[in-house]
This record gives structure tokens, sequence and C-alpha cells, in this order.
């Protein structure tokens, strides 16, 4: 078994190291002017050393080292990580610096350096980051490096760690306030219970009011009793949305410093959570280059954990996606009639291809959305002011992207297909607007 030093690490500090490095042009100097007295130079560097050996030795030692860790996070949002120290000695010259190994979907380059603080006589840091990838990721060691008291030597510390923190689909607008006041007011909610004036199935006949639309009066009704009757409906229940994510490439591009796929799923369970208060039946799937996750129906608010993990399960891929494949293999699944939410991107009209001619099928037997985020660096380049050749090239190239993209779009509407485009800050509200205008149409019965 090898020898492991009981005894922390020190080194030179950078204020040891300016004065040696100060002290070859003095010798040079003391050697051009009194050659006699050339062994001043060297006693001068010893004695430096030895200063820099008895700093090192006269640094408080360590008592405690502890690095708390969350277990779980979500992608996007802070996290903090607490790095707690302990001296058995006078407290250190300058405040101690920890710096952290980690997973690098947790922190960009996988390290973290913050300078601990003095609370209480404990010394503290909440070192924060911000993980930009779904998955495990791995806290694998942390050092500690403190000066002595003279500032010659510094003293370093290495502890290994064995904390995993799991990075989950971010639902911080499931938990907004705006959200939950509209749960609380929506004409659906967490209650069942049946619902009259909205939808497409018939329920009763109720006194014509003020304020009801007009288009609802029964005049056939209103003519027997003599007074004004309005129709009233029940909203569509129980019906099945499946949101399906390409995990392709594409879709694993940053935007807004986060993969469109996050981007994605955030919005999708803030829709599901919605869907599952309306008593609807919800399911995730997602696809490459071949099908990855398909989870069970969900259908209750109760089991939306159950929808944050098929959602942590959807793996980046590179590769392309295979829309003939995937969504011929999710049709085969569904046994009804339902909603189909399909999150993508594309690039150009040829890649769009095989995805316009697979969702035209669907469409023949489902009611499909899909969903795009509004590309922001395309509209950037061509409202960017023309300063050279290459800007006017940039602008003309970006025109002309966005032109193909429009022409795609129009031609998935015109399939009978909903598009939701829109920057990714607003994406997810949205989609929760088309869900309910779909809702209120009835078209899914």
């Amino acid at each position: 078994m090898p020898l492991r030093w009981p005894f922390p690490v020190f080194y030179p500090s950078a204020r040891a190291a300016v004065g040696l490095a100060l002290a070859a042009p003095a010798a040079l100097l003391v050697a051009a002017a009194a050659p006699q007295a050339w062994i001043a130079a060297p006693a001068l560097g010893g004695a430096l050393l030895v200063m820099v050996l008895l700093d090192a030795l006269l640094a408080p030692a360590l008592a405690d080292l502890r690095v708390i860790v969350p277990q779980d996070c979500e992608v996007g949002e802070a996290l903090a990580i607490t790095v707690l120290a302990d001296f058995r000695a006078e407290a250190p010259r300058a405040a101690p610096v920890a710096a952290l190994a980690l997973d690098p979907r947790l922190a960009p380059g996988g390290r973290l350096v913050a300078p601990l603080g003095r609370d209480s006589g404990v010394w503290s840091a909440a070192v924060q980051t911000v993980p930009t990838r779904r998955g495990t990721g791995a806290v694998s060691a942390v050092w500690l490096r403190w000066e002595g008291p003279l500032g010659l030597a510094c003293r370093q510390v290495r502890r290994n760690l064995d904390a995993v923190i799991r990075v989950r689909p971010n639902i911080a607008p499931v938990r907004s306030p705006a959200l939950q006041l509209f749960l609380r007011d929506a004409q659906f909610g967490m209650v069942a219970r049946r619902i009259r004036g909205e939808g497409t199935e018939f329920e009763a006949l109720a006194e014509y009011e003020a304020g009801m639309d007009r288009r609802r009066i029964d005049w056939k009704s209103s003519a027997r009793h003599a007074r004004l009757f309005a129709k009233e409906y029940e909203t569509e229940r129980n019906n099945q949305i499946v949101f399906a994510f390409d995990c392709g490439q594409t879709m694993c591009e940053p935007i807004g410093g986060l993969p469109r796929i996050d981007r994605a799923v955030t919005a999708a369970l803030t829709t599901a959570w919605i869907a599952l208060g309306a008593q609807d039946r919800v399911a995730f799937y997602g696809f490459a280059a071949r099908p990855q996750v398909m989870s069970p129906f969900v259908t209750a608010p109760r089991a939306f954990a159950r929808l944050q993990d098929a959602a942590a399960a959807l793996d980046y891929s590179a590769e392309q996606p295979n829309f003939t494949l995937a969504l011929s293999t999710l049709a085969a699944r569904l046994r009804r009639r339902s909603l189909l939410v399909v999150f993508s991107e594309f690039t150009d009209p040829t890649s769009a291809e095989l995805m316009i001619e697979s969702m035209r099928r669907l469409v023949e037997r489902h009611r499909v959305i899909f969903v795009v985020m509004a590309d922001a660096e395309l509209a950037d380049f061509v409202s960017a002011p023309i300063r050279s050749e290459q800007d006017a090239a940039m602008a003309v190239t970006a025109t002309t992207l966005q032109q193909q993209r429009t022409l795609v779009l129009q031609r998935l509407r015109r399939a009978g297909i909903l598009v939701v485009e829109a920057p990714y800050q607003h994406i997810g509200n949205r989609l929760l607007d088309a869900y309910l205008a779909v809702k209120r149409a009835g078209s899914l019965g």
C-alpha cells in the first residue's frame, strides 16, 4: 500500500515568488559593485527560503473541512454548494480559498473557486453555479488553500468527495404565483366536477342572462317558454395528450444559455401540470435516430413526478432525428385520437421535408401542435447595420434562411397543424394558450 504524506502540502506564495525574482537582479548589482561580497546574494536567497519554510510551519492547522452538496437541483436554476472550514489555532492572515472539482454539466470547465468568509468563528463559502445540462453530476474533490502569518507560504489540503447531484428538469413556471393564480381561477381545476359553459358536449339549458354569448340562445326552447334560454356545454375531459421531443443535434444546441430541449421540457411540464388539473391523460415521448423514451399515461396531478422522471431520462444526442421511424412508432402505440405536441427544430427546407410528410400522416387521425422556438440570431443578423461586405453577406444569408423557415411553417399550417412559434422566454405561455384553445374548440373528442 503506498505511503501517504500526513501533512498539508505547502508552497511559496506570490509574495515569496516576487521576492525571489527580485533577488536575482540584486545579486547582479552586488557582484558588479563589490565582487568580494558576492556571498550576500545567496545568503539573502537562503534566508528568504528559510522564512518561507517557517511561515508554512507557523500557518494555522486545519481542524475540519466539510462540503454540503444538495442532492437535487434544476437545470438553469442557481445551485449553491457550501464549503465549511475550521482551524485549530488563530485564523489565517488572509481569507482561505476553496476550489471544487465537479462534472462539467454543473459548471463550465468543471471547476469552481471561491474565497471563504468568516462568520461567528467559522469560515464558509456558498459556491454558486448554474447547471446547464440534465443528468447526474459528481462533485469529486475539494481543495482548500490558506496563507501563513507572513504571507510567504501557502498550505493546501485536498479532500475526495463522494457526492452526486441529480440535475432535474426545470419546473419553476409550475411554482410561479401567476400559474397558481390561474389554476385557482380556471374553469377547470384540481377538483373533479362537472363544469358548464365551455366545451362542445351539450349539458343543459339555462335562462339567458346579460353577458352570455348570443350564439348559444336556443330559439326553439325560448319560443316555447316565452323566455330566452341558452345552451350550456360541458368541458371535454379524459383526453390523451402526448408531448413528443426531438432530442437530435439541433435541439441540443444552446439558446439563451440552455439547450433547446431543456427549454422545451420546461414548457411541456408547465402545460402538463395544467392538463392534469383538467383531468386529461399525459405522456412524454422522446426520439432521435430511434425512439428513446415513452412514458405511460399519467392521469392525476399527484403523479406529476413520473412525468419529471420521464423528462429527466431524455438524453442529449448528436444524431439527426428520424421522424419517419419516430412518429410512425408513436402513432402505432396510440389507440385513440390524441393531441400530439411535437417539439422540434429545423435548419432548412430539405431537412424539414421528411418531418412535414410524417406529421401530415399524423393529422389524418390526431390533433397536432408543432412547437418551435424563434431564432433570435437570424433576426439579429437581418436587423444588424451593414458596415462591411461580410455584414451584407450575413444579412442576405440570414434573410434567405428566415424566408425558408417561414415557408416550412406555412406548409405545416396548410396541412392542418397548429404551429406555435415564439421566443424561448414565452414558449411556455404560447403553448398553454394553444392547448386551452384546442380544449375550447372540442376537436379531440
